[in-house]
């Protein structure tokens, strides 16, 4: 699994994030081009390598015009929901400012729908925000693991007054994760950070087991003596998902959302499922049941990451129309998967291999690859997968093969 580790020594903010991940391997033309299906006002991603501390590392300036906009959830979620990028970008850059105003709101004592955001609702904020939800995407990242995170000391002025670091907001989102601070004076974690990082990991602590391919570095804006002000992503393969159990094991926290629907057609049904896997479902399905008063109906099942929940009951709430959904957390004891290419004499396929504990126990070949090159060379579909898993087969990767 491809795996992203945010090394917080010096905390983190939007801009570092994204810093590291152009620094990482991220195209900034491409991203740019990306940012540019929000239809938003112009702006400019300036690129800076500069020197903290004697570490080369990437300073991201997001330059765009004045404005004096103070913008509510439903402002943003139109922004980034009207908008052409891919569906797992949106929801995950929706889920981020959700996590945000969630917290903006416990501090103020409001809702979500009636806090309105001030710098985090800027335009960079959301080019920050959007554009690592897209470098996440474009760096093929599966799994996001955190250090603990340094928060600074000190007090930092905001439009309501001067706070103590963390300030009331960040504190919130970093609820229940590992923080500690030092005699570094300064808010090192910004709530644009603070959100991106709570949002998408699902561990906190060491460095897990990995292989790294590449480290990089996103640079701050503040300089400091003797300290380096910038955040470090490691990316690589690890073995398995980030769980306190083994290295080489797999047991995943989800949850199975499930609600009975006796009303809906199946026209509506087909556009839950198809909708659940766009928003990150890991499974989706229907079991036939009786309800009462003898109605046939529909038992709708969800499997997802905890993370993917809220966005997912929202989806069924809104599209069905069930008034409530069922919710347990599960755990899951699945192999590890990776994906490898075969050559054939129709051409290449990938196969997904199953592996447990290092040994390959099944391999399957990609739907996609199999219908293509059955449909370019007008010949079966049985035919290529067969000649595929004869490939497998010959390099004697599975398990029991000869």
């Amino acid at each position: 699994m491809r795996t992203l580790y945010f090394d917080c020594f010096a905390g983190a903010s939007g801009n570092m994030i994204l810093g590291a991940l152009i620094a990482a391997g991220v195209d900034k033309g491409a991203l740019e081009a990306e940012l540019q299906k929000l239809e938003i006002p112009e702006f400019e991603l300036q690129a800076e390598t500069v020197d903290r501390s004697g570490i080369s590392s990437l300073h991201i300036d997001v330059i765009v015009p004045d404005e004096k906009t103070h913008r509510h959830l439903h402002h943003i979620e139109a922004i980034i929901g009207g908008s052409t990028l891919s569906e797992k970008v949106k929801v995950r850059s929706i889920d981020i400012f959700r996590r945000l105003a969630e917290a903006e709101a416990k501090v103020h004592g409001t809702t979500v729908e009636k806090i309105h955001f001030h710098e985090v609702g800027g335009l960079d904020a959301i080019i920050d925000i959007v554009g690592a939800c897209i470098g996440f995407e474009m760096l093929g990242i599966e799994g996001f693991v955190c250090s603990k995170i340094h928060v600074g000391s000190g007090f930092v002025t905001m439009e309501h007054g001067k706070f103590p670091v963390p300030p009331p907001a960040v504190a919130e989102l970093l609820k229940g994760k590992p923080i500690y601070s030092t005699e570094i004076v300064g808010e090192l974690i910004t709530p644009t950070g603070a959100a991106i990082i709570s949002t998408v990991c699902d561990s906190y602590g060491t460095l897990p087991e990995m292989i790294v391919e590449v480290s990089a570095y996103g640079a701050g804006t503040r300089t400091y003596d003797g300290f380096p002000n910038v955040i470090r992503l490691l990316i690589g393969k690890t073995a398995a998902k980030h769980t306190s159990e083994p290295f080489g094991t797999k047991l995943d926290k989800l949850v199975l959302l499930e609600t009975n629907i006796d009303d809906s057609t199946p026209q509506v049904l087909g556009f839950v499922l198809e909708k659940a896997f766009e928003m990150n479902a890991l499974d989706c399905w229907f079991t036939p049941i009786q309800m009462k008063k003898n109605r046939p109906a529909f038992l709708l099942s969800i499997l997802c990451e905890p993370k993917y929940a809220e966005a997912l009951k929202g989806m069924v709430f809104s599209e069905t129309s069930t008034i409530g959904i069922r919710q347990k957390f599960i755990e899951r004891d699945s192999l590890d998967r990776e994906i490898r290419t075969v050559t054939t004499e129709f051409g290449d396929v990938r196969v997904k291999f199953a592996i447990r504990k290092g040994n390959v126990l099944n391999a399957m070949p990609e739907y996609d690859d199999v219908r293509r090159i059955a449909l370019e060379n007008g010949i079966a579909f049985r035919i290529v997968r067969d000649a595929a898993l004869q490939k497998v087969s010959e390099k004697a990767l599975v398990a029991g093969s000869s």
